[in-house]
């Protein structure tokens, strides 16, 4: 049992959950936080024996805000890793490998293609690892994370209860979704199996369609809200207005080009068999049963 273990990112939405995860089978955490130094990194690395990665950008208005976290932060972490003789645990995305629909998942050992910022900075994360010599390193692409503490997933509850809940995006595009607590235990199993160059698809074995995330979230939070169909084109209006205000406030939009990109391609789905072949882990929380979780989480800590 590991005793000792470092993450970067403890306090974000996934950062929590596996650090009462690790804590809770009695593994020390030690979070390291940035700006990352080579010489603080070191110093912290001390008696660790492993490292989960999990600090980064998921919205920003420029790529090289991107880039700047994503791939210059994640090399910084992993020589560091490398210098210390400590294994690394990626959490990347499925954003890295690009879009996918439901009749032909990705695999691991595809080409990947990414298609916005995001996705491009995670697949620079990965390879900036797998160019440091004498690294042990396992990377994990996640699909659409969520569960209780995620703010992604928020603003759908919050117009269910408003009666109107709007349908984007391509009626035909479907999506690999994991609860939080399904990633945890794939992070946890990837601690204690150290596995050198491995890149594992995480999500649960059944994809979902946009429409389904929305009656699954409406059935949770028991509302009787309408689903309504908004045309692609009004998407795509909203994407280009959202840009020009994302620019004004210095902050990124909910729907902007980024976003329109991955609305507008056939879905993002994997398969997740290297997950229960490598790592012995099968995604177990579906979609309604987690979704039922993270309504009750928001409403205990008075979200909604």
């Amino acid at each position: 049992m590991t005793r000792r273990v470092a993450v970067t990112g403890a306090s974000g939405f996934i950062g929590r959950h596996v650090v009462e995860h690790l804590e809770a089978r009695g593994t020390t955490v030690a979070p390291l936080r940035r700006p990352f130094e080579r010489a603080a990194l070191l110093q912290a690395m001390r008696d660790v024996e492993a490292v989960v990665h999990l600090a980064g950008v998921v919205s920003a208005l420029r790529e090289r805000d991107y880039f700047a976290a994503n791939v210059e932060g994640t090399r910084l972490v992993a020589e560091a890793c490398a210098t210390a003789g400590v294994p690394m645990i990626n959490i990347s995305s499925l954003a890295a490998a690009g879009p996918a629909p439901p009749r032909a998942p990705r695999s691991e050992d595809d080409p990947p293609s990414p298609i916005n910022a995001y996705g491009r900075s995670k697949l620079g994360g990965e390879r900036a690892i797998a160019r440091i010599d004498g690294l042990r390193w396992t990377t994990i692409r996640p699909g659409v994370v969520y569960g209780p503490g995620d703010r992604a997933l928020l603003p759908i509850f919050q117009v269910a209860a408003r009666g109107f809940m709007p349908l984007v995006g391509r009626v035909d595009a479907a999506y690999t979704f994991i609860h939080v607590r399904d990633l945890v235990r794939a992070i946890a199993a990837a601690v204690d199996r150290p596995a050198a160059g491995n890149t594992v698809f995480a999500g649960h074995p059944e994809p979902v369609t946009s429409r389904q995330v929305l009656e699954a979230a409406r059935a949770a939070s028991a509302s009787r809200a309408t689903i309504v169909r908004i045309p692609m084109i009004l998407t795509r209006a909203a994407a280009i207005a959202g840009d020009v205000a994302g620019m004004v406030r210095g902050k990124p939009s909910v729907i902007n080009s980024r976003r329109y990109a991955e609305l507008a391609s056939e879905g993002f789905v994997c398969h997740v068999d290297r997950l229960r072949d490598r790592l012995g882990i099968v995604a177990a929380i579906g979609l309604p049963e987690g979704l039922a979780d993270a309504y009750a989480w928001y409403r205990r800590e008075g979200w909604l």
